[in-house]
């Protein structure tokens, strides 16, 4: 097989939203296979937002560390390869199709059962059996959603890490922040270390019960760990961070917004979470870690002269970070923005947030089915905000070089800006738009 019949067999395995509850089938090929997740220590990560980019925090200090690091994220912003890379480099072309082809006679055994393997759960099975083969020092998972039955949870992570969680995928994992986080808390195992972000006072209850039924050690954003200060830097901002071995000075972390602050802090309290002794670690180390971190299509300036910033925000929990971030750190005069999301998201919550900080907005679609009609997301879009300060546009490449357009009327110092957010998949198609490099 080549790469591009490998893409399509598992695409045709469904689509990644479609979410049956129960880890059987994973249960069952993880068995075939040797268990290869646990050939490894494993630090899992959950959460609402913040978690791919945590996630990638968490490898790089780990990889400063001089260990070898598997990382599986999801989704992906461009190709499928991104969501398996060792060594910070997503899988090739060739091994990609190599693991696939390992486990196909495996996966066709199970589906045989009439236990067809997903999308999602394929790729998991390639992740944790591609880190076995490297092999790792250490695997840095990400759930795709939820928790308790979210596929990467076959997996004990001897660390579980929760970012803030707040409404989305209601229709899978409940109605309220507290069932929500109920899902999400299925990754604390027993024994483990729970690293655990600021949440508000439902999700807090939540995953301190569970902590507590599964003997769990607790670290808490706020109380154990947490960010005693920061400060605006030229490209990101400076850190000082308290964790629970120590206290680290001078992190020049190249992300922006409060919400990637409290991302660092997590990301170290779970790495020393796993480091034996109680010693703190070396500070020059952390801040080399830190000064290499990158999460494309986080909040990321693409052009300048108009500043293009490309968010994948989806939800209003993200949205609102992304926003309040943007006016934190970088002050635009005029903002643009270009928005396409997904119709089963809170569509109105989103937009609702976005009207008191854009000025016009451009609304579009993605490549995704699951886009919202730009008829109806312009008509929801006129509702909140004025209608002369909607425009239609059907396609995202068209929609972005009027967004430019309309922030360069502004003049070429008039420090306007223009924002491509909605989505994750919208961050991914205007990377591509744009020509933007490196997703690994």
């Amino acid at each position: 097989m080549d790469y591009r019949a490998v893409e399509l067999a598992i695409m045709e395995r469904g689509v990644e939203w479609n979410f049956d509850p129960s880890l059987d089938r994973i249960a069952a090929l993880m068995d075939v296979l040797g268990s290869p997740q646990r050939a490894y220590p494993v630090i899992h990560v959950a959460g609402t937002n913040g978690k791919s980019s945590t996630t990638r925090m968490i490898e790089t200090i780990l990889r400063e560390r001089n260990l070898r690091v598997g990382r599986f994220t999801s989704p992906h912003l461009v190709s499928m390869r991104e969501r398996i890379c060792v060594d910070g480099v997503p899988l090739s072309e060739e091994r990609f199709t190599e693991v696939y082809e390992d486990l196909l006679p495996y996966l066709q055994m199970i589906d045989a059962q009439g236990r067809r393997l997903s999308f999602f759960e394929t790729l998991t099975g390639m992740a944790f059996a591609a880190f076995a083969d490297a092999p790792v020092d250490v695997a840095v998972v990400e759930t795709g959603m939820g928790g308790t039955f979210d596929a990467t949870n076959v997996a004990d992570g001897a660390v579980a890490v929760i970012t803030p969680v707040s409404l989305d995928h209601t229709d899978y994992l409940g109605p309220d922040i507290a069932t929500i986080a109920g899902e999400k808390a299925g990754i604390i195992k027993p024994g483990a270390t729970a690293v655990l972000a600021q949440q508000e006072l439902p999700a807090a209850e939540v995953l301190m019960r569970r902590a507590v039924e599964a003997g769990a050690t607790v670290a808490r954003e706020g109380l154990e760990f947490g960010v005693l200060a920061r400060e605006l830097a030229v490209g990101g901002q400076l850190l000082h961070l308290k964790t629970l071995k120590g206290e680290y000075e001078e992190i020049l972390l190249p992300l922006y917004g409060a919400h990637q602050a409290g991302n660092a802090a997590c990301a170290l309290a779970a790495v020393e979470a796993l480091t034996a002794g109680d010693d703190p670690l070396d500070p020059e180390l952390v801040r080399q870690a830190f000064l290499q971190v990158r999460s494309p299509g986080r909040l990321e300036v693409v052009r300048r002269s108009p500043t293009v910033l490309v968010d994948a925000g989806h939800n209003p929990g993200g949205v609102q970070a992304t926003l309040e971030a943007v006016h934190e750190s970088f002050g635009f005069a005029k903002l643009i923005g270009v928005v396409a999301v997904f119709a089963d998201k809170d569509v109105r919550g989103i937009l609702e947030l976005m009207e008191p900080m854009l000025d016009e907005i451009v609304v579009t679609r993605n490549t995704s089915p699951r886009s919202m009609d730009v008829s109806e997301l312009a008509a929801l879009a006129e509702q909140i905000f004025d209608p002369e300060r909607v425009h239609k546009v059907e396609r995202l490449d068209d929609a972005i070089d009027l967004a430019i357009a309309l922030a360069d009327e502004a003049g070429e110092f008039s420090g306007a800006g223009v924002l491509i957010t909605g989505s994750v998949v919208t961050a991914g198609d205007a990377r591509v738009l744009l020509k933007v490099d490196g997703t690994g």
